[in-house]
């Protein structure tokens, strides 16, 4: 995923000059093809996230597009201030990339894992959230922001699952896409980012007439395709690797319960913090969000009357 997320930002970079990318001070491998292509393009605010959103703002203001990169427990969950009221505010076309989502960076503990992110920008105005599944997805997401002229949010998890799909999908704004058929009745399968990869492992060993499908848009979001994917079925699970509260799972509840009330199993992390440091197979783990324990949630919840 980061190095599609690489070439898609140099391939924009070089056919638009007023691209500038900014960084605290991170991603130096991840960024040399950056620098080598568009050197004058390339700015290291250092370690300072809330100057660097508010020189981004600035930036934005004179014409150029700002790219701003760090991991996600600090873009955006350090500088959600400087978010709402430098960018979001004033509509200004800022892309804000949030790296290492969820359980990613294990070893170093909870502050640097990003489990409160989707919730912390979701309830900003005139920002809108994406969150990719896999390569292809990171690439239409990073065009769909450039095109977009306006304040968006893109959260992108580095340990890639494998893909979900075999070519860049056209995704429109807020639309979920459908990555595995199934039929109406069955069970829906709601993924984004990490866990879109589990959710069709699960739905093709153990639900084969299950339906999966990818947000790479989390906000804005379809209401009327949730709705209508409510309706047709009885059972609807939605995987996130983030808190359940705030997120992917909590906005398709609050559409079913407006428009089209059915029965939703949200897995997302609970509200905790990790108890342990470790690999980051070790935290899935431990908050339950590894493909045996998604399984056996699954089947449990379906066995409830």
């Amino acid at each position: 995923m980061r190095a599609a997320f690489s070439d898609a930002l140099v391939g924009l970079a070089k056919a638009d000059p007023n691209i500038l990318l900014l960084t605290g001070d991170h991603g130096y491998a991840l960024f040399d093809d950056f620098r080598r292509e568009c050197p004058k393009q390339y700015i290291n605010a250092g370690i300072a996230e809330q100057n660097m959103v508010g020189m981004a703002a600035g930036l934005a203001r004179c014409g150029f597009r700002p790219f701003v990169y760090g991991l996600s427990a600090f873009i955006p969950v350090r500088v959600v201030e400087q978010i709402k009221l430098d960018i979001a505010h004033d509509k200004l076309p800022v892309i804000l990339i949030g790296d290492g989502a969820g359980f990613v960076y294990s070893h170093l503990g909870t502050s640097h894992q990003s489990t409160e992110d989707i919730a912390c920008t979701r309830a900003i105005p005139n920002l809108s959230i994406y969150s990719p599944a896999d390569r292809f997805e990171v690439t239409a997401c990073m065009e769909m922001a450039y095109h977009s002229m306006s304040a968006v949010y893109l959260r992108m998890g580095k340990s890639d699952r494998g893909d979900v799909h075999i070519a860049v999908p056209i995704i429109k704004a807020g639309h979920l896409l459908e990555i595995k058929p199934g039929k109406v009745g069955s069970i829906a399968f709601i993924a984004t980012g990490s866990l879109v990869r589990t959710a069709m492992d699960i739905a093709s060993g153990s639900y084969p007439d299950a339906v999966v499908w990818s947000a790479p848009v989390i906000k804005p979001i379809d209401m009327q395709q949730v709705a209508t994917i409510c309706k047709q079925h009885q059972i609807i699970v939605v995987l996130e690797e983030h808190s359940v509260l705030g997120g992917l799972g909590s906005a398709i509840a609050e559409i079913a319960a407006e428009f089209a009330p059915v029965r939703i199993l949200r897995i997302g992390v609970q509200d905790r913090f990790s108890h342990y440091c470790g690999t980051y197979d070790y935290l899935l783990q431990e908050h339950g969000l590894d493909r045996l324990a998604i399984a056996q949630r699954i089947a449990d919840f379906l066995t409830v009357d």
